[in-house]
């Protein structure tokens, strides 16, 4: 199967972008289609990071203020792991670790790649790369955060089962915590075989 752009153009530009794209592909019954005009949030990419200590069996969540999160159920204060934007030419594992410094001071003691998946990509060219972080998080907690991007982050240990069952009710409720939560639930007992 095979796409075409045909032209893209921006419509705004500021803190993010949106361009207008005219597209056309290949349809499965065979054929093009007609061109396609669609607006696209270009917003770049990002990672996501699931602190987990296998010794304790917990996460370290964040929580912050999402002015996106205003209807959910608990509230605009958004239970999180560290995540940011990749800079042209950064290395995804030192993205990685500059979040899990800059938003919850800890640094992992080892990485695992988990995947990449697209945000919403019927109107966002952004992706996520989502990745598991080893830490001890002995003495984790606190407020973090970088003042000149406005951050006020809340740090917190929360067990496993504890942070399974905000899950199952809701109060996880941002699309990455949760995918890297049912990862969790698939992986913990081999990240805790070795201890």
């Amino acid at each position: 199967m095979h796409w075409e752009v045909l032209q893209r153009e921006v419509v705004y530009q500021g803190f993010f972008r949106l361009e207008r794209y005219h597209l056309r592909h290949q349809l499965f019954a065979g054929g093009w289609s007609d061109t396609i005009t669609r607006e696209m949030f270009e917003r770049g990419h990002a990672v996501a990071v699931l602190p987990y200590d296998p010794v304790r069996d917990a996460v370290v969540m964040l929580e912050q203020f999402r002015p996106g999160g205003l209807d959910a159920p608990g509230g605009p204060w958004l239970r999180e792991f560290p995540a940011g934007m990749i800079e042209d030419g950064e290395a995804l594992e030192d993205v990685v670790q500059r979040e899990m410094l800059e938003e919850a001071g800890i640094t992992p003691t080892r990485l695992e790649y988990i995947t990449r998946c697209w945000v919403s990509p019927g109107g966002t060219t952004e992706s996520l790369f989502l990745y598991y972080a080893e830490v001890d998080s002995a003495h984790v907690g606190g407020l973090f955060g970088l003042e000149h991007e406005q951050e006020d982050i809340r740090v917190s240990v929360v067990p496993r089962e504890e942070a399974m069952l905000m899950l199952q009710q809701g109060l996880i409720c941002s699309a990455a915590p949760m995918i890297l939560m049912q990862w969790l639930a698939l992986n913990h007992a081999r990240l805790r075989s070795s201890l």
